[in-house]
């Protein structure tokens, strides 16, 4: 509870202080203002929820996102996915095409395609700017209004944050975004056609309207924050059956999906998020489970590695891991999870070796680069270990700890202007905006600050003054 309660503290604040000389036109929301209103939510919710920012999770997640694109068409935004370190069963497509899910839903989907399917309906509101068109149809409302019933949306919709809200402006238009009855149709009939043309069987999308109303039931007491803001997952799912009826002779030409990589991403997130005792028993019920697929099996495995590299359990984690590449050696990824478990127990020869293949197998393979690059720092080779850095920024440059590490090394390279700047950085992408800009200013003092990494600078200052400019 106080951790929700500080969290709401903190966004309120935020917020109340943005809306004070920021108005939104009452009709005729821009896509303009759209990015406008995107832009300042995402630095607040990078300032006060905890993101999965790991190369490797991040990846998957957009690559997925990636995909539903494919087949949607030329959109208005550069949509981006955000995997946030918190257990409550929520998912939520904020302004100008950013989409956030919690490590909770993502542990209560059961496949690929169920969390596909989460993922199409919430592109889905955003193609069709159900937020925009609410806030169109409603009275002008301030920007830091607007925020506010959004990061309403995103909290977990407990006591301390309907007791914080309830007597805000705020609360009132929280009710107005929460997606009508036609939206949800809407947004689950786009992605319906959407999972149809990317091979993937819909009727995933009636398990996760299931494993909704099952959730509900279970958690009478509060309802989930995602049920609020999309209602009625009893009409939902008859609406969705419906569809499915139509195309009943279809549904046999789709193949079931391989979950391998999904399972590897929600087993790595359960890793840190779950309390390790109930996640060590939840995996060892699924071996000993005779109804477990050989897939099954194998990941739990996997899942029981992860949990020893975070217990520092090395020998177990190598051991396990190794058989999980026995069963799966076309895997690349895998060498990439051994590599860094290496790395981790302090043999950097071997991760070395390992990750170097996982790199030559697939240049494109940002994890392995990430911790390549780790490896070339502990071995002082600096001057590599920058180069695959930056591709890492080339490819995610939102990702901070690349940043970080690159501070690290222009700091052994006796380049104060660079590191500094490089710090600035990593607080720039970590949400904390006050240590950004201090770094950054302090960086363009440096004499010895490289001329383009000076004018980043300054326009990072630009960008926090723009986002912060209504604050004071």
């Amino acid at each position: 509870m106080k951790k929700q309660l500080t969290k709401v503290c903190v966004l309120v604040m935020t917020f109340t202080m943005v809306s004070m000389h920021c108005l939104v036109p009452a009709y005729g929301f821009s896509i303009g203002e759209e990015r406008e209103v995107g832009e300042k939510l995402l630095f607040t919710v990078r300032s006060t929820f905890p993101l999965f920012n790991d190369p490797d999770l991040y990846q998957y997640i957009n690559t997925l996102g990636q995909e539903v694109l494919s087949v949607a068409g030329a959109q208005y935004f550069d949509f981006r996915f955000f995997v946030i370190n918190d257990k409550e069963f929520n998912a939520f497509s904020a302004f100008s095409g950013m989409i956030f899910f919690y490590a909770g839903l993502i542990e209560a989907v059961n496949s690929e395609n169920e969390l596909v399917a989460v993922m199409a309906h919430e592109i889905g509101h955003t193609v069709k700017r159900h937020l925009a068109t609410s806030i169109e149809q409603g009275n002008a409302v301030s920007a830091g209004t607007l925020l506010l019933a959004l990061a309403s949306m995103a909290m977990g919709g407990g006591v301390a944050t309907q007791a914080l809200l309830s007597g805000s402006m705020a609360a009132n238009q929280s009710m107005n975004l929460h997606f009508s009855r036609l939206h949800e149709q809407e947004a689950d009939l786009l992605s319906y056609g959407w999972m149809k043309k990317m091979g993937r069987n819909p009727e995933a999308m009636e398990k996760m309207l299931q494993t909704m109303r099952r959730i509900t039931r279970y958690r009478s007491n509060k309802v989930p924050q995602y049920l609020l803001t999309h209602p009625d997952p009893e009409a939902r799912l008859d609406y969705v059956d419906s569809l499915l009826v139509k195309d009943k002779g279809e549904l046999s030409k789709f193949k079931a999906g391989d979950d391998f990589a999904f399972l590897r991403f929600k087993y790595r997130i359960m890793s840190i998020t779950n309390d390790h005792s109930n996640f060590r028993s939840f995996l060892a019920e699924k071996i000993a489970d005779p109804h477990s697929s050989q897939l099954d099996i194998t990941m739990a495995k996997y899942g029981l590695s992860q949990l020893d590299r975070e217990e520092n359990n090395f020998d177990s984690s190598l051991q396990l891991i190794d058989e999980v590449i026995k069963a799966y050696p076309d895997r690349n990824i895998l060498l990439d999870d051994k590599g860094v478990i290496e790395l981790a127990a302090g043999r950097t020869q071997s991760a070395l070796a390992t990750l170097t293949r996982a790199y030559s197998n697939d240049p494109r393979d940002y994890y392995a680069t990430f911790y390549l690059a780790k490896v070339q720092m502990n071995l002082n080779n600096l001057a590599e270990a920058e180069k695959k850095l930056k591709i890492v920024v080339g490819e995610m440059p939102e990702y901070a700890q690349v940043y970080y590490e690159l501070g690290h090394i222009k700091a052994d390279q006796k380049k104060d202007g660079d590191s500094t700047y490089y710090l600035g950085k990593y607080y720039f992408y970590s949400g904390k905006t006050k240590l950004a800009k201090q770094m950054f200013k302090a960086a363009v003092e440096k004499k010895d600050l490289d001329g383009t990494l000076k004018n980043d600078a300054i326009d990072a200052i630009k960008t926090i003054n723009r986002v912060e400019e209504n604050k004071g």
